[in-house]
């Protein structure tokens, strides 16, 4: 995905969420004379992975771009209780308009961040990549998909439009596995990979005859998958998904599957627990 895309994104969905905050207007800070100016400190109450710095910093630049922000840390980097990610400088009603939409996108996406770190971790030294899944908080499939990489996972497609996923919807609709598959590639003007899900070994064989470029194991007992690596020699690309976690990940991995899609990298989080403290100058 190129930056251009990613930065408009970034501008759009921050202007999206200060409309959905400020509405017609920041009652609250009518209070405070215009003149008085602020230091700001944000402050992490938890352990985690950074996320969010481009999407912080694009809410203040939107509300008034003569704001410092003086960042500590980078995207990616380690935080620890209590630590100091970094301080903002400039005039007090704007930092406060903005503080809470700044601070909903560096604790949502340093979440995602902070569990993608935590499965990246738990299978280090095996080839094996962990992916995510289209299971992201509707408007931030951007800002997420990026959190995952910064805690060292990896992108599944964007979206319908960039990769084709037979599932088993699908496959009831085609009539079989073997006809979902040769429809596709008659109808793949991008020639985009195809990937069918499978939920057994007899599946697994069908797919493997209809030559899927990838095959994603749904449910499969580790049993089963090291039988269908066996089975398939290198042939497609096999995804193994549903049932994993911290606990089990890496002894999916251990099988030889090429992927693991996990969901609870968008969809299982919680919010990393920040705060901005202020001291008016």
């Amino acid at each position: 995905m190129n930056n251009h895309h990613q930065n408009h994104n970034i501008e759009a969905e921050v202007r999206q969420a200060l409309a959905e905050d400020i509405g017609s207007g920041d009652i609250t800070t009518s209070l405070i004379k215009n003149t008085a100016t602020v230091k700001a400190t944000v402050i992490s109450r938890e352990p985690g992975i950074l996320c969010g710095i481009p999407w912080f910093s694009e809410a203040f630049r939107q509300l008034d771009s003569n704001i410092m922000i003086n960042w500590m840390l980078q995207d990616g980097d380690s935080i620890t209780a209590n630590q100091i990610i970094c301080t903002l400088f400039g005039s007090a009603v704007p930092i406060l308009t903005g503080e809470r939409t700044g601070l909903n996108f560096l604790q949502t996406l340093s979440s995602t961040a902070t569990i993608a770190h935590a499965y990246a971790t738990a299978i280090l030294g095996l080839p094996t990549k962990i992916l995510d899944t289209r299971k992201t908080i509707p408007g931030l499939r951007n800002a997420q998909k990026y959190a995952v990489r910064c805690g060292g996972c990896h992108n599944h497609r964007y979206g319908l439009y960039d990769g084709i996923l037979i599932k088993e919807n699908h496959i009831l609709a085609a009539g079989s596995i073997t006809q979902a598959i040769q429809q596709a590639k008659r109808n793949n003007p991008k020639n985009l990979p195809i990937e069918t899900e499978v939920e057994n070994l007899i599946e697994f064989q069908e797919a493997l005859d209809a030559v899927a470029d990838i095959i994603l194991l749904d449910d499969f007992q580790i049993s089963d998958l090291i039988k269908a690596v066996e089975l398939n020699q290198k042939r497609a690309k096999l995804e193994a998904s549903g049932g994993i976690n911290l606990g089990n990940v890496r002894q999916v991995a251990e099988t030889g599957v090429d992927y693991i899609s996990i969901g609870a990298l968008t969809k299982d989080i919680k919010a990393i627990d920040l705060s901005m403290r202020f001291q008016y100058t």
